[in-house]
């Protein structure tokens, strides 16, 4: 390798890393700087305005120590929520996004399937303004769907749990905890939405009988951004804030998502979507909070003790899965010598 092919690599590299921090402490993205501090400012208000009801003062001392507990901090669980994050941050797209869909392309894909079965639409006498507006409400319903869909499955088969085991074990919650995640399961997240939304965007794009822009800040969905800087990072926290009655059913809150992680088996499977209640109402696994905090355990049962390490957290996950993989490609006269117990302890 030449000199000068080592110092484009070094440029690349160092321009990736450079896109990246950028990303992340300038821009207004859903996962960055900005929304965290956004995040920051909810807890604080919510913690001040919970001191006051119970009219007790309010010093920052007491702020800092209710905002960033020492059992968060000192957790073995947390560490590691550091590393996912800077493995997922900065390696796992560039190692990974190829075998990523597309949303633009799903989007084209079905409108000019649509297009070619049904013919061509003329276009809507709408305004810009409205089209853009009904492809992003659109979209942000997509996304949730999406979102339950792949967290519906990823819960109910045994393969894709393995890899989002990973991000169950986690035995405290903070923000970070949104970047504890396998990159298999990453990657079947995003095709999954990558379908879903853009099937969708076809669909509205072939209805409207033209290819429209939807609002975005920062190439986010300004709905989904706008869940992200109020309540979105509180999901991953202790933070016990429950929306409740037809809110509760209409909306995700903080709560919400930490019965979602509880080790307590009438919340397994529970409270799936990202932000939006309703495809959780619709489909039955929807659990309201009460007002009143209740008393959770996270993480994953039996403990592992190699949770919080690279091996737990990447190796182990593919080790797991191909267990459950091997006996489907062994032949039929094979499988069928297994005893049933020991296919059952294999499972």
């Amino acid at each position: 390798m030449s000199l000068s092919s080592v110092h484009d690599i070094f440029q690349a590299m160092v321009s990736f890393v450079g896109h990246k921090l950028a990303t992340i402490f300038l821009s207004p993205a859903a996962f960055s700087l900005a929304s965290l501090l956004s995040a920051l400012a909810v807890a604080t208000l919510f913690v001040a305005v919970a001191r006051e009801r119970r009219r007790k003062q309010i010093k920052l001392k007491v702020l800092l120590r209710a905002i960033f507990p020492k059992r968060l901090l000192r957790s073995a669980s947390t560490k590691a929520d550091v590393g996912f994050f800077l493995f997922n941050s900065f390696l796992a797209t560039a190692l990974f996004g190829w075998a990523i869909l597309s949303y633009h392309l799903v989007s084209t894909t079905a409108a000019e399937a649509l297009a070619g079965a049904f013919g061509a639409r003329q276009p809507t006498a709408l305004s810009e303004m409205q089209c853009a507006g009904i492809l992003t409400v659109a979209l942000f319903l997509a996304y949730e769907l999406g979102y339950w869909l792949d967290h519906y499955l990823s819960h109910k088969l045994p393969i894709l749990w393995e890899f989002h085991k990973v991000h169950h074990s986690a035995e405290v919650l903070s923000p970070l905890t949104n970047f504890r995640v396998h990159p298999v399961d990453t990657l079947v997240f995003y095709n999954i939405l990558a379908l879903v939304m853009g099937g969708t965007g076809g669909l509205v794009n072939y209805w409207l009988g033209r290819p429209t822009p939807y609002f975005t800040i920062a190439n986010s969905n300004v709905l989904t951004l706008a869940f992200f800087f109020l309540i979105g990072h509180l999901q991953h926290s202790h933070f016990w804030i429950a929306f409740t009655g037809i809110w509760g059913r209409l909306f995700l809150s903080p709560a919400h998502h930490q019965i979602h992680h509880s080790t307590n088996p009438i919340h397994f499977d529970k409270n799936l979507g990202s932000c939006l209640g309703i495809w959780d109402w619709l489909f039955g696994t929807l659990y309201v909070p009460g007002k009143t905090r209740e008393k959770l355990s996270f993480g994953v049962e039996p403990k592992s003790p190699v949770a919080h390490t690279l091996r737990g957290g990447l190796i182990a996950p593919l080790c797991a899965a191909f267990a459950r993989i091997r006996p489907l490609l062994r032949p039929r006269s094979a499988a069928a010598a297994i005893p049933a117990r020991s296919a059952a302890t294999a499972d």
